[in-house]
């Protein structure tokens, strides 16, 4: 794979290590010049070193002459190399502008006392949080979180046509000049008329700031609008970094819990604080959606107390099916409100923007406190995704994204209906890239996460999202980074991880023997039955055993979800095969009858299911 050579110029000083990747994505020409110049920059050849000849340096590398004189061509014109008549190429004088070989260079000295440092820092400072995401985390089998996206969503061909059309020529004439403060006014423009309106958002061009991302917002509306003493209403659990942003401001905080229709709103409350932070769409981090009720109910006290709303719409990009509700900021009375959202995520690895969308006197502050801090994100970045939307290829890039979430989203709810169906439940809600899961209340999450890691599963941690009182057996599973075929394999792999973290002495069974039913007894009981259970997301679900071995099942609220199948007996294991639910694979289980509850024991005598059996024949 590498050619590896060390050259030697006998009349000259020069050393030269060069490695040949020839599976390299770079071409030769490319790895020759980049390794001279790295050589040049740490002084392995200094000022005035005489470089090899093209020809020695060709015939020792093993490749043609052509390759080393374009390569050396480049680093002339570049001006890394200088020509000298009749005496070939030398190192030019004062690269990097001053001579790196008379520069001492020394390293961090153990002996300074870091107390010191920790005696200095502001009092502000805050604690590390400990659901930040690995800087390895895609090198998990199955990365089981919410927040990172997988390759395979980003659209490789559409970001390089855009990003060739911003560095064009007459691109770059005109994202170079000084614009001030100004944000590309093409992206700006753009954001108007194909991406705020998705939200039922109609604003003008002086009501949009671009920001670094909602994180970058929410800095600069906490900046701007939140002071000491004030008093803030927020969810619980709610995102962690907002919560940091607020404890700085030393501010009275009222966190009002979050079910399945999102926020619980107090009347009181509300009417009590000054600002209000809430993330209706996808809540931030169950992802239960604000119901209309609430909404209205919201904006009515907000307006007749005026106070000020901040909406974060979290994780808008994935729930822009035809029955989502608009964002706050949307609604009838809505037109104060400060709305923020992250621009892009899955471009995240090559860009990171953000809007913030409020009245013009907020947009001015906020602009001017920005221009102080971090300036406006690079405008080259902006103009390559003002393309992305022109050309069309975002609106193409969403729905893709959210087929795919859906997709996934059924698998992983698939998954944990098959292999943890009576351990745990899930939090209802209809879009979302996570399921917010609660489990038994002898769970101990922290070591669920370490027991999930040790199966190559790494799930998220969820303590630093609540404000008071955390439950101990509360996660959250994403799927942002998982491709759909994985997810099962993922969920069996955490499933395995779950029964370790319950039952640390796996020899010890629930399962006793002398209970089970023997396969006459089986088939008394089953044949005409009706079963009463539940899915892990909590839909009610029916299944029909018939006489003749059929099988039906509906489960959902509306008996929207329907499938058939078979069931019989082998022995004494009661066995069925569905056509579409549990994947379709024969089951077979040990039966336990306790009065009116049925349980089915996997072989390895752990509890798989149970329901509520109401016999056909029964009086």
């Amino acid at each position: 794979m590498y050619r590896l050579h060390m050259i030697t110029d006998p009349s000259h000083t020069a050393n030269l290590r060069i490695a040949i990747d020839r599976n390299s994505s770079l071409s030769m020409q490319e790895q020759i010049r980049r390794k001279i110049i790295d050589d040049i920059a740490l002084g392995v050849l200094i000022a005035g070193t005489r470089m090899p000849p093209s020809r020695q340096l060709a015939h020792d590398l093993g490749v043609s002459r052509n390759t080393i004189i374009m390569a050396y061509d480049r680093l002339v014109s570049d001006g890394h190399l200088i020509s000298k008549d009749r005496r070939g190429l030398f190192v030019r004088e004062g690269m990097f502008g001053r001579d790196l070989g008379a520069i001492q260079v020394t390293g961090s000295r153990q002996s300074i006392n870091q107390s010191v440092w920790h005696a200095r820092l502001a009092t502000v400072a805050l604690p590390s949080l400990t659901s930040v995401l690995p800087p390895d985390w895609d090198q998990y089998p199955y990365p089981l979180v919410d927040g990172p996206f997988d390759r395979s969503l980003f659209p490789v061909a559409q970001w390089r046509e855009a990003s060739r059309r911003a560095l064009s020529v007459q691109e770059i004439n005109i994202w170079t000049r000084n614009a001030g403060d100004a944000d590309d006014p093409m992206l700006v423009d753009e954001l108007r008329r194909k991406v705020l309106p998705l939200n039922g958002i109609s604003v003008q061009s002086e009501e949009v700031l671009v920001t670094t991302g909602a994180q970058q917002a929410l800095s600069l509306v906490c900046d701007l609008l939140v002071h000491d003493g004030m008093r803030v209403v927020l969810e619980n659990p709610c995102h962690p970094e907002l919560r940091m942003l607020l404890q700085k401001k030393k501010v009275q905080i009222t966190a009002l819990d979050v079910d399945e229709n999102g926020m619980q709103l107090s009347a009181e409350a509300i009417q009590a604080a000054d600002i209000i932070f809430i993330s209706p769409g996808c809540q931030r981090p169950t992802g239960a959606t604000l119901s209309d009720e609430r909404r209205a109910l919201l904006l009515q006290i907000a307006a007749e107390s005026g106070k000020i709303i901040v909406e974060d719409d979290c994780q808008w990009e994935t729930s822009l099916s035809t029955n989502a509700l608009p964002a706050l900021r949307g609604m009838p009375g809505g037109e104060n409100v400060i709305y923020m959202a992250t621009l892009a995520q899955p471009l995240a690895p090559a860009i990171r923007l953000g809007v913030l969308v409020a009245p013009i006197p907020v947009i001015r502050a906020a602009r001017n406190l920005r221009r102080i801090t971090a300036r406006h994100p690079a405008l080259s970045i902006q103009r390559t995704f003002a393309h992305m939307l022109a050309l069309g290829h975002y609106a193409a890039l969403l729905r893709h994204v959210e087929e795919a979430f859906a997709k996934r989203m059924i698998a992983l709810r698939e998954a944990l209906n098959y292999y943890l169906p009576n351990k745990i439940s899930l939090l209802p809600t209809l879009i979302g890239t996570s399921a917010w899961i609660t489990g038994p209340k002898t769970l101990d999450t922290r070591l669920l996460v370490k027991r999930a890691g040790t199966h190559g599963v790494l799930i998220e941690p969820v303590h630093d999202y609540y404000s008071r009182a955390v439950p101990n057996n509360v996660f959250r599973l994403g799927i942002t980074g998982l491709v759909e075929s994985k997810i099962r394999d993922g969920v069996a792999a955490f499933a395995n991880a779950f029964r370790e973290t319950m039952d640390p002495t796996p020899s010890k069974t629930n399962f006793d023997a002398a209970q089970a039913l023997s396969g006459s007894a089986i088939k008394r009981v089953c044949n005409g039955a009706k079963l009463l259970c539940k899915t892990v997301y909590g839909d009610p679900c029916t299944i029909v055993l018939s006489r003749n071995g059929e099988m039906q099942g509906r489960a959902g609220f509306a008996n929207e979800d329907r499938d058939h199948g078979t069931w019989w007996v082998e022995g004494d294991y009661w066995c069925r095969q569905w056509r579409q639910w549990s994947y379709g694979e024969v089951g077979r289980f040990r039966v336990v009858l306790r009065g009116e509850r049925i349980e089915w024991f996997h072989q390895d005598g752990h509890l798989v299911d149970w329901a509520i059996l109401v016999r056909r024949n029964k009086k």
